[in-house]
């Protein structure tokens, strides 16, 4: 049992990769469903995070902490289906959320420009090969501002993964059969260990979300249940403001113990 996440620019046939490996591994394949999830769990119009999605600095800029809710919300939502093992998930920071958590088969497609602007063109019927290529590459340029105002990186980094893939000599069949026997290596197999890593991830992650509308600037790690949390505050109000991020947390499944840190800010400014 293992989790796969695929990452690939637009149109380098990496939905129907996964889909396909899906269906090989008899796993659960996961895209779009992460944002819907979100959407519906933290009640945000699924429209602003398709358009987080396309355009993330000028979108999330306009909303205080936006980038840090969107990061949150989204996270929880993926990390949860992911804890469910033999999940293919193909979309944005997969790989990086799951970065270290050792079940998790991480792999990047890539393909060919101009194999690329022939399948745009093919999928539009009536668009021209110029048209084409300016709409890749507006679409890889945002992808690229997105990743990197995000999460600081750049999804193009092959050394982000355990696997790239060309889709060129190799074929899409090709690339269906070179994941899937990779996700039966032994490495990939999920272990009490990792599994733990990953509960305590899912944890981490829900708290983060559920604390996130409160103090938007909170760090939130977990070990074993073992949740601590790391915040700053006025020194005025950091009896009142822990006692209810400490009610808060409890309410979320996973968390046994409690332990907070605060940072104390100067209430002028200073």
């Amino acid at each position: 049992m293992s989790c796969i996440t695929i990452s690939r620019g637009s149109y380098s046939y990496g939905k129907e990769i996964a889909e396909k490996v899906a269906v090989r591994l008899k796993y659960e394949c996961v895209g779009r469903d992460a944002l819907l999830d979100a959407s519906e769990t933290f009640n945000i119009p699924e429209i602003k995070l398709l358009e987080a999605i396309r355009d993330a600095p000028s979108i999330l800029g306009r909303f205080t902490y936006g980038k840090e809710r969107y990061i949150s919300y989204i996270q929880s939502a993926l990390l949860n289906k992911m804890q469910k093992d033999n999940i293919v998930y193909h979309g944005l920071a997969g790989h990086f959320f799951l970065k270290n958590i050792s079940h998790v088969l991480k792999v990047r497609i890539i393909a060919d420009l101009e194999d690329r602007i022939a399948y745009k063109m093919k999928l539009e019927g009536n668009l021209s090969r110029e048209a084409a290529q300016r709409l890749l590459k507006k679409i890889d340029e945002e992808r690229v501002k997105w990743s990197q105002h995000l999460y600081g990186i750049d999804s193009r980094d092959s050394s982000l993964y355990d696997l790239v893939v060309h889709i060129k000599t190799l074929t899409v069949e090709d690339a269906v059969d070179i994941i899937c026997n990779t996700a039966r290596l032994e490495h990939f197999q999920t272990t009490p260990e990792s599994q733990q890593a990953m509960k305590d991830l899912v944890t981490a992650a829900s708290v983060k979300a559920a604390l996130v509308p409160f103090v938007p600037d909170v760090e939130v790690s977990c070990s074993h249940g073992n949740v601590q949390l790391s915040l700053r505050v006025s020194k005025y109000g950091k009896n009142s403001m822990t006692g209810e991020i400490e009610k808060i947390t409890r309410t979320v499944k996973g968390v046994e113990n409690i332990e907070i840190r605060v940072h104390p800010t100067s209430d002028f400014g200073g």
